[in-house]
């Protein structure tokens, strides 16, 4: 009985199998049949997948055949989008934005056939790396210590075609707050100065937001950083060409009065506030390189400060005798005060002062029968008024 009843059993499994088998095969065949049903809409990507070097306008598309593009998101790797629109027919897409250099980015695209079926595509791909690039050169030293007028200066390897926004990746923020514009000189030098000179104990922060700024049809910044300074003690220095004196006044107090010997005729001193911008306890001084012919060569001036580009200094001089100083004008421009060689001394009135300065301390000069110093010839722009200065920002 044991074993006709298990050949009983078997018997009717065998019989089952083929009405499971067909079950099953039944429904897998209706559900093959709605996957066949592919959208016709055939999308193309430009770029493609893992594409690199791609230019940053005109060489991404998404376009679709036989079908309408429904959504179209091209971001970069922190999901920021990139805006762009489809064409009314909904055939292609394109972006409206300019894409950044050295950046990844993913473009989805989703369209639909004249049956609603959907097809999508995603593509990855890396934009160019720039050929051209253009950097600042900034004057302020990290965490230095200037005088009250100090005017920060960023001069561009490069012309700068679009100032607007170069000038937007820069900014010059001062704690205690106050207000700080730019001013452009031309198309490679931009400063920063508040209306009035710096108060003391001011921290001003120079920040660079400069890479992949595009300055000029190709040319991509490449800098990103962050300058902080302290303005110092306020030194606002006075010199008179006929008196013939540098009154030195700090915090409102006058240190001490300093005879000199200022531009003589036919090389008067410029006229106007000035600010001290490089330091030497000696330097080479030689008229070739200020257009002076071969005027003067002195290999070894002692305490230097420079106060324009163009080559006026606070200086010491050694080579004319002290009782020149008070009484007669006899340089080449410079505001002379006596000393003695080598720039070691901290007693002779050029010493005194050296000891006594910094850089970002002011002169002015009065009574000078010179020209007036223009406004980017040094740190010279507190020449300008508020509103001529501000009127040189490319921002509008």
């Amino acid at each position: 009985m044991g074993v006709w009843a298990g050949r009983l059993k078997r018997a009717a499994l065998a019989a089952l199998i083929p009405t499971l088998l067909l079950a099953g095969c039944s429904g897998s065949s209706r559900s093959s049949s709605d996957a066949a049903r592919v959208s016709a809409a055939q999308v193309t990507l430009t770029p493609g997948d893992g594409a690199s070097e791609v230019p940053g306008q005109g060489g991404v598309f998404a376009r679709v055949r036989d079908g309408r593009l429904t959504e179209v998101h091209l971001k970069d790797a922190d999901g920021d989008e990139v805006p762009g629109a489809i064409t009314p027919d909904g055939s292609s897409w394109s972006p409206s934005g300019r894409l950044l250099p050295e950046t990844t980015y993913t473009l989805d695209a989703l369209a639909v056939d004249k049956d609603g079926l959907q097809a999508a595509k995603h593509a990855s791909f890396t934009t160019f790396v720039p050929k051209n690039t253009f950097i600042g050169f900034y004057n302020p030293v990290n965490r230095s210590t200037v005088g009250v007028g100090f005017i920060v200066e960023i001069r561009f390897n490069r012309a700068i075609r679009n100032r607007a926004a170069v000038q937007a990746g820069i900014s010059v923020t001062a704690q205690p707050p106050v207000p700080v514009a730019p001013h452009w000189f031309g198309d490679q030098r931009i400063d920063f100065r508040p209306q009035h000179y710096w108060t003391p104990g001011t921290k001003v922060t120079l920040a660079l937001d400069l890479k992949h700024v595009e300055a000029a049809p190709g040319v991509y910044g490449t800098q990103a950083k962050s300058i902080g300074f302290t303005i110092g003690r306020s030194q606002i220095s006075t010199a008179d060409t006929d008196a013939d004196t540098l009154t030195v006044v700090r915090g409102g107090q006058t240190l001490r009065t300093l005879d000199i010997s200022a531009g003589a005729p036919g090389h008067e001193t410029y006229e106007g506030v000035m600010v001290i911008s490089e330091r030497d306890k000696v330097t080479r001084m030689d008229s070739h390189t200020v257009g002076l012919g071969s005027e003067y060569d002195i290999p070894a001036v002692p305490h230097a400060q420079r106060l324009t580009d163009s080559g006026t200094f606070v200086h010491g001089v050694y080579w004319r005798p002290a009782s020149v100083f008070g009484r007669q004008n006899t340089s080449h421009g410079c505001i002379g005060l006596y000393d003695v060689a080598g720039g070691g001394s901290t007693t002779t009135a050029a010493g005194w002062f050296f000891a006594h300065s910094m850089i970002g301390d002011v002169v002015r000069v009065v009574g000078s029968d010179g020209d007036e110093v223009a406004p980017d010839n040094g740190m010279s722009g507190w020449n300008l008024s508020w509103a001529e200065w501000t009127a040189g920002s490319a921002a509008r």
